[in-house]
């Protein structure tokens, strides 16, 4: 009899152990999807201000610098991040440089201007197996679409990470 109990309890607690699991795979499975909807949104919403001219401190459709468009992008869905480039870069979960990682939504870094710390952001957009497209901010185009293919994003290419969650 006691071997039958033993049995049965730990039949029992193996089936709780299961159903948790399920529960939580659920769980992380709607965050997902939560966060895919987002990033699609603010990539929407980015796609929306490709021509708008770059401003210095420009944080409105009259003008964006490109630390100030992604600011402004993720603050429209309560995404709170720094205001500048640098400090948006310490912010989120650090990738490093490993394209494979990179989902859309994140944002990319650069160092540009033989500058040796960050002082240049986008949100990707597109996620292929060696290349990431991206919106950000060009002092001379405004709001436009790169790819890190091109050799200056290439050769300036810093670091990704991940705000949404």
């Amino acid at each position: 009899m006691k071997n039958l109990l033993y049995c049965f309890a730990l039949l029992l607690i193996l089936n709780s152990c299961k159903s948790s699991s399920a529960i939580v795979t659920t769980a992380a499975k709607k965050n997902e999807k939560t966060s895919n909807k987002i990033a699609a949104s603010i990539i929407e919403d980015a796609e929306d201000n490709i021509g708008i001219k770059y401003k210095t401190a420009g944080t409105t459709k009259s003008g964006y610098d490109c630390s100030g468009l992604v600011f402004t992008l993720y603050g429209n869905y309560n995404i709170k991040l720094p205001r500048t480039s640098i400090q948006q870069s310490k912010t989120g979960l650090d990738l490093g440089k490993d394209i494979s990682k990179a989902q859309k939504g994140d944002l990319i870094f650069f160092k540009t201007n033989s500058r040796s710390q960050i002082n240049h952001v986008g949100i990707i957009t597109e996620v292929y197996e060696e290349e990431l497209l991206f919106i950000h901010t060009s002092t001379s185009k405004g709001v436009i679409l790169s790819s890190t293919k091109e050799p200056y994003y290439q050769r300036t290419f810093a670091q990704i990470n991940r705000v949404i969650y």
